[in-house]
């Protein structure tokens, strides 16, 4: 199945099951790491006035990162409960603007951002439309930062544990390969860059690090993932309550490994 198939068969009926689970979302998804943000600065060489366009902020979880900088930023969600919670989480910066919208229906502003970035979101976006009009949007010489957190590693117990709850509950999930792989360096994302002539070469890095979870923390991360979200509700909550019970059985609280990884692409 080409990616695109992929996309049109799976992405388009999991793409707008975050906004029905935001305050979740908002308290569950982590950030990014630091480091991140001052690599994409430097990168994209921002100055005063340089405008950032963020494609799927979600609650905000990367717009955060990127508002201490000072510069006027536009992002944009489709989810009404999640720009609510954004515009809380992002009150103190005047600066940062939000557009209920999806990428695809954004009324394009050609060559009027220095930056385009988009974390965690960019696969949401159909194939012909994310890559060109990221390009359309951005000036000469402007930067496009995708980037995503991949889930690496926990301990042996644990997975043993939230193996057994799926293969109980919900059996057909452990095959699926998870949206968030997509960000992985053996991933697509770099390939698919480097196809859009508007770019020259794709610069990636990664980034380590990992998150304290308990079994309640991680039960409410999972109700979060939109392959989650798609289960009829009764198989989804009886799924959730069987990896809480599983992972309280074996821990009483464990680091959740990321990979953060991170594209960078010039416009030309």
């Amino acid at each position: 199945m080409s990616e695109d198939e992929v996309w049109r068969t799976a992405r388009m009926r999991e793409r707008f099951t975050f906004d029905a689970v935001a305050k979740t979302y908002d308290a569950a998804r982590p950030g990014y790491p630091l480091a991140l943000f001052e690599d994409v600065a430097d990168f994209a060489g921002l100055t005063g006035g340089d405008r950032i366009l963020e494609v799927g902020c979600g609650s905000g979880q990367a717009t955060l990162g990127f508002a201490p900088m000072g510069l006027p930023m536009l992002a944009l969600d489709p989810g009404a409960e999640l720009l609510a919670l954004a515009r809380r989480n992002l009150s103190p910066f005047g600066h940062v603007a939000f557009a209920e919208t999806t990428f695809e229906a954004w009324p394009p502003e050609p060559g009027a951002f220095r930056l385009v970035v988009s974390a965690q979101a960019i696969h949401w976006v159909a194939p012909e439309i994310r890559f060109a009009k990221a390009a359309a949007a951005l000036s000469p010489g402007g930067t496009l930062a995708v980037f995503g957190n991949v889930p690496m590693t926990v301990p042996d117990d644990v997975r043993a544990a939230i193996h057994g709850a799926y293969l109980a509950v919900a059996p057909e999930l452990l095959g699926l390969a998870a949206p968030e792989t997509w960000y992985l360096g053996s991933g697509p994302l770099a390939g698919l860059i480097a196809e859009t002539p508007a770019f020259a070469a794709v610069e990636h890095r990664a980034y380590g690090w990992s998150m304290p979870q308990t079994a309640a923390s991680y039960r409410a991360l999972m109700a979060t993932k939109s392959y989650h979200q798609v289960l009829p509700q009764a198989r989804r909550e009886a799924l959730f309550e069987a990896i809480e019970r599983a992972v309280a059985a074996v821990s009483d609280g464990f680091d959740l490994g990321y990979e953060t990884h991170l594209y960078l692409a010039k416009a030309g």
